[in-house]
């Protein structure tokens, strides 16, 4: 079992991901913590976390994996990676709850997409992990349920289990090994930090801007159609600030948004006075801090 993982490891590297030893038969970090930090080897001036302990070094990973059978970990920030974890329901859910596949596959329809076709991998529960290659200067972090239920996403700071890895409910498999496709624009929209920085709100030429605001309003409209009750104004009132800036910058007219975020709030099961002042309250908030970036 250790020379199998070995090779998984090795395998991962060679792809340029890196990688790092969880327990044996488990999701945790094999590696110790500050508080029980040697300070010695790696850790010699001060400690490092995993994240900045993963490595590619093919000596290193023998190393590593020499005596004991460590389960694999893919830092996905080093790597250059975002991985969409779509969760199976707990066993204590109620029957009717959707997979996050079911509820991703869902997103995509809502957003006239297909579902993206990528390297794709099965976890021990029965779920999915869909690995994307991360947009070039963007610092993307975890997140969980931002795209649905059951649905995270693994970037800087985060880190998913490699295939070759097993628990005791299962082993994790490659399911389709299409080389990891660039994160979607779409998907990139919904995901972007809500208050970029300027560097990362700065645009290069008005036609990448239309379609990187093109993308948003699609994304934005798509998830707030596709809110549960519960969560539906919420849902409404986020998708309104997230597009605000766009208005700022000149990048999307005031009418489509406002048009296209009242039929979503109203498809979701809003009121057409609740959507009209939500949409309102969200954009003029978000107006009012994003500065023009173009003159008059």
């Amino acid at each position: 079992m250790t020379t199998h993982l070995l090779a998984a490891a090795l395998d991962a590297a060679e792809r340029g991901w890196h990688v790092f030893p969880l327990r044996p038969a488990d999701k945790r970090p094999a590696l110790h913590g500050e508080s029980v930090c040697p300070l010695i080897g790696d850790c010699a001036g001060g400690h490092r976390k995993w994240e900045d302990r993963a490595t590619i070094d093919p000596d290193r990973i023998r190393r590593a994996w020499a005596d004991r059978p460590f389960n694999i970990g893919i830092a996905t920030g080093p790597s250059g990676l975002v991985v969409v974890d779509l969760d199976m329901p707990k066993q204590k859910s109620s029957t009717g709850t959707p997979s996050g596949v079911t509820t991703f596959t869902a997103l995509c329809q809502r957003a006239g997409q297909p579902v993206p076709t990528t390297y794709r991998t099965r976890t021990a529960s029965g779920g999915h992990h869909l690995y994307f290659t991360a947009p070039p200067g963007a610092q993307l972090t975890n997140s969980a349920g931002r795209l649905g239920k059951l649905i995270d996403t693994r970037a800087h700071g985060g880190y998913v289990v490699a295939t070759g890895s097993f628990t005791a409910t299962g082993p994790y498999t490659v399911t389709d090994p299409t080389p990891p496709a660039p994160l979607p624009e779409w998907l990139y929209a919904l995901l972007a930090p809500r208050q970029p920085s300027r560097g990362l709100t700065a645009v290069p030429s008005p036609s990448k801007a239309s379609r990187y605001a093109a993308a948003a309003l699609r994304a934005e409209t798509a998830t707030a159609r596709a809110a549960q009750e519960g969560e539906r104004d919420c849902t409404l009132l986020s998708a309104a600030r997230a597009l605000g800036r766009f208005i700022a910058w000149g990048d999307l007219p005031r009418s489509v948004v406002e048009e296209a975020l009242q039929e979503a709030g109203e498809s979701a099961g809003l009121s057409s006075r609740q959507c009209r002042s939500t949409v309102r309250s969200g954009l003029n908030w978000s107006i009012a801090r994003n500065p023009q970036r173009r003159a008059a």
